[in-house]
């Protein structure tokens, strides 16, 4: 008789264990899932208010389906009954393609919502293949340059004649399907987040080649280089991107640059002569290193010049100890500096000239106020709070006066957008600070992370996370919100705007409070684009870390006459 073998009972094996993932697991990635198409919808700004910018969904999605992979993957490995040979492999192959790509992959540029660009770790960025290129770049002026005589037409500093994102004129005619802009010119251009400016038929921009940080001049109407001026500097982050960002200032046919490092230069623009230049950190004793641990994504404000000075961003700190300088003024001939003003940290705006309360001052947002200094004696006339640090909630938006009494200031980062006013109870006190009091703030209005807004007839119009705005400065109601154009740029040129993506489109929208209408849309230049427009007369100058183009806008029949005349 064969003897009986010991029967295989539930209670001694235990419960088969399942090949596909069990109701716990499944309920985990469909909530995971859910939440994931929540937070992509924007619907989560339900519950938490309108605080939520597109950069942040993004990493929240990132974490959730992270979070759902990792599960899959724990039940899978750990729990389920498929054979140990299959768990391994699966297990194996992913690792691998990970292993791949972070032996193979790099991070080229993120975009301003956080989305990363990948390139192969063994090719060069563009700005090194610029830099390899013969005849691109030269170190020396390459021609002489006439006609550097100003301009009705001129844009010669950041945000235009003014600074304040506006140009009155020309006359554009909107109807760009009847008669499209005509491109000019078209051609490769250094790294950098520069915009251009310009002094009649030239253009100045920075930009990086390599490792030389350059301060270039080129023909509005042809855009053939006239001249280049290097620096050995390169500043590079990973979120920031590659170059310098501020944009040059040119008055009475010199050109003023400060690079991303530090770097001052004062050029003659028509022969591309260096007239001075200063390096602005060490000249104030601060340490490259510490400067970029907390000023993180390269200095950014343009000079602002004036009959006798050179009046740009300090930074800090100074040495051991944790002291700041906010402004220090250059003498605009020979360089020398001649004062600092302010003891706190730089963010990443212009010093600009603005008069409130009767009283002129030099206005620039640091770190976390807003402050007007009195050109003269330097001393704080006006300040109002307005929180940020430079390594991560920046301030990159100019605050702007609109009268005697009011400023406006705007901010990414679930900041949005406010007004502060001179009270009453400030009048006479010319000896003490002015503290101005806040009269509305909207943290889900006019959240510009990168860009500025335009001032048009009691409305404010800018991108708000990426989305055109049009709000009422009397009491920051919001009048309409529309269309999707990134991280871009707005500039104001009559009644119409002229808004760049963030991806290169330029689209005409109107200015007015009544709804968002486009009225034209060009395919102006491939790629991340960051820098602020230029439009010089009727020519609109175009660029971003790539390329640069010139293209023709058209006019009304009344300009072209008004002009002829």
């Amino acid at each position: 008789m064969r003897p009986s073998l010991p029967s295989r009972t539930r209670a001694a094996t235990g419960p088969a264990r399942p090949l596909w993932p069990p109701r716990r697991v499944l309920v985990t990635l469909a909530s995971l899932a859910t939440a994931t198409l929540l937070v992509r919808a924007g619907l989560l700004e339900q519950v938490v208010g309108e605080i939520v910018d597109q950069a942040v969904r993004n990493i929240i999605t990132l974490i959730l389906c992270f979070s759902g992979l990792v599960s899959l993957l724990l039940w899978f490995v750990r729990e389920s009954g498929h054979p140990p040979v299959t768990k391994k492999t699966v297990a194996g192959v992913l690792a691998a393609v990970v292993l791949a790509g972070l032996a193979t992959l790099r991070i080229e540029r993120v975009s301003g919502d956080l989305v990363p660009e990948f390139a192969w770790r063994w090719s060069e960025s563009r700005d090194r293949q610029l830099a390899g290129s013969r005849g691109t770049a030269p170190a020396a002026p390459a021609s002489v340059a006439v006609g550097w005589e100003a301009t009705a037409d001129d844009f010669p500093r950041f945000l235009g004649p003014h600074g304040a994102c506006v140009v009155e004129g020309p006359a554009l005619d909107p109807d760009w399907a009847a008669r499209p802009p005509r491109q000019l010119w078209r051609r490769p251009i250094g790294a950098g987040w520069s915009g251009f400016v310009t002094c009649g038929d030239h253009a100045a921009t920075l930009e990086q080649r390599g490792d030389d940080e350059i301060v270039s001049c080129c023909s509005v109407v042809t855009g053939e280089q006239e001249w280049a001026v290097r620096a050995a500097a390169r500043h590079e982050t990973v979120l920031g991107g590659v170059g310098p960002r501020s944009t040059p200032t040119i008055r009475d046919g010199v050109v003023f640059a400060t690079g991303g490092t530090g770097w001052l230069h004062a050029i003659d623009g028509a022969t591309g002569r260096v007239l001075w230049k200063k390096n602005v950190v060490a000249d104030l004793g601060i340490d490259p290193a510490m400067q970029t641990n907390v000023v993180t994504w390269g200095r950014a404000g343009s000079p602002l010049v004036t009959d006798d000075l050179v009046i740009v961003p300090g930074g800090g700190p100074r040495g051991d100890k944790p002291e700041f300088v906010s402004l220090v003024a250059y003498d605009r001939a020979s360089g020398e500096r001649r004062w600092t003003a302010g003891d706190e940290q730089i963010s990443y705006v212009s010093p600009q000239m603005a008069t409130l309360g009767g009283r002129e001052a030099i206005v620039i947002a640091n770190e976390a106020r807003v402050v007007g200094y009195d050109p003269a004696t330097r001393e704080a006339v006006w300040h109002f709070d307005w929180p940020g640090h430079s390594n991560s909630d920046a301030t990159c938006s100019q605050p702007i006066v609109l009268d005697d009494s009011r400023v406006f200031i705007s901010k990414g980062y679930g900041i949005g957008a406010a007004v502060f006013e001179l009270g009453d109870s400030n009048a006479g006190q010319a000896a003490t600070p002015w503290t101005l009091r806040e009269v509305w703030h909207e943290t889900g209005s006019l959240k510009t992370k990168f860009t500025n807004v335009a001032i048009q007839e009691g409305h404010a119009y800018g991108l708000s996370d990426g989305i055109l705005e049009c709000v009422r400065l009397a009491d920051g109601r919001r009048m309409w919100k529309g269309g999707r154009y990134g991280q871009g740029q707005v500039l104001r040129v009559g009644p119409l705007l002229v808004v760049q993506s963030e991806w290169g489109e330029v689209v005409l929208v109107d200015a007015t409070p009544a709804k968002h209408t486009v009225r034209g849309r060009l395919d102006a230049i491939r790629g991340q684009t960051w820098n602020n427009l230029c439009l010089s007369g009727r020519r609109l100058l175009v660029r971003n870390a790539e390329e640069a183009a010139c293209y023709e806008l058209p006019v009304t029949t009344t300009d072209v006459a008004s002009r002829a005349e």
